[in-house]
């Protein structure tokens, strides 16, 4: 067996088993891929795919825990170089960050600002994508780090530390109702709701408050982007539930934000890697300024 031959497990996975397409991955012809997957399991006295004729259909038992250990030898492949590179030049490279359009827009600017101004030879990549997908970005080796709110504290591959507690805040126009007397879930549940998609920005936490207390979410509108459900609440469909980070009293000056702290319990944001990627030293002082902005933060 070799590295190759390892590299094509990988590849035919990545490809799922396609021949064809690991082939042209690998610029090589199909007959040698085949020729050289014939050998490996030849070498191993097993095969490692379940076939349909000549096509690739799935794994066998064998296969599975086979493609466990190449994703640990292809990581160590990876952290090899990364080390190298980090040995040499420590100052400059590339940070691929997985996060919200939330966090994106409201908590990354600072630490991303005093980042640059330490490593400006740095290329920062930011992938926006659901929460769901976020860890899948990590995995997949296209983010090196993840800012989620969201289901990650069940993974178990993964380093996961805290960053900082937010809460909500419902939004309304300045003669709203709401704008006055005692504010509860009660009176909220009056009227229809906006606020996140499922999965997105603590929408866990909005629902089992109401829940927990009996009572029914009148949701007209759910949306990812912050922004568009205070688009909707200034055309009058609802009340909006939103981070409470997501309100600017400049540009949202024509809303009022509520806070709903005593309402709903607090979310956490948390920042997410991958256990046995080894991340350069700039990479590591990114985290840093994550946690050193988090210190600011009053939502």
């Amino acid at each position: 067996m070799n590295l190759s031959q390892i590299e094509l497990l990988r590849v035919l996975q990545e490809t799922h088993f396609n021949l064809s397409k690991a082939a042209e991955k690998m610029h090589l012809v199909q007959s040698a891929v085949s020729r050289q997957l014939q050998l490996f399991e030849v070498e191993l006295g097993s095969p490692l795919f379940e076939r349909s004729g000549k096509k690739l259909i799935g794994l066998t038992p064998l296969g599975k825990s086979v493609m466990d250990e190449v994703a640990i030898i292809h990581q160590a492949k990876s952290n090899i170089g990364t080390l190298a590179a980090d040995y040499l030049v420590c100052d400059h490279g590339t940070l691929h960050i997985a996060t919200t359009h939330t966090q994106a827009k409201y908590y990354l600017p600072t630490p991303i600002r005093r980042f640059r101004e330490k490593y400006p030879r740095v290329k920062i990549y930011m992938v926006q994508d659901s929460p769901e997908q976020l860890i899948d970005q990590l995995r997949a080796g296209k983010a090196d780090i993840a800012i989620c709110t969201e289901k990650v504290d069940q993974e178990t591959d993964l380093i996961i530390k805290k960053c900082y507690e937010w809460h909500h805040s419902a939004i309304v126009p300045h003669d709203h109702p709401l704008t006055e007397g005692k504010l509860t879930l009660e009176r909220l549940a009056t009227y229809p709701i906006l606020t996140y998609s499922v999965g997105f920005t603590g929408r866990s936490n909005i629902e089992s408050a109401f829940k927990n207390a009996g009572l029914e979410l009148d949701l007209t509108l759910a949306a990812a982007d912050s922004d568009v459900i205070k688009t909707y609440v200034r055309l009058g469909f609802g009340v909006g539930l939103i981070a409470a980070m997501a309100y600017d009293p400049c540009i949202d000056k024509d809303l009022v934000a509520l806070d709903l702290s005593q309402l709903i319990k607090s979310s956490s944001t948390k920042i997410a890697c991958l256990k046995h990627n080894y991340l350069p030293l700039y990479s590591q002082h990114f985290i840093d300024e994550l946690q050193f902005a988090a210190k600011d933060m009053h939502y």
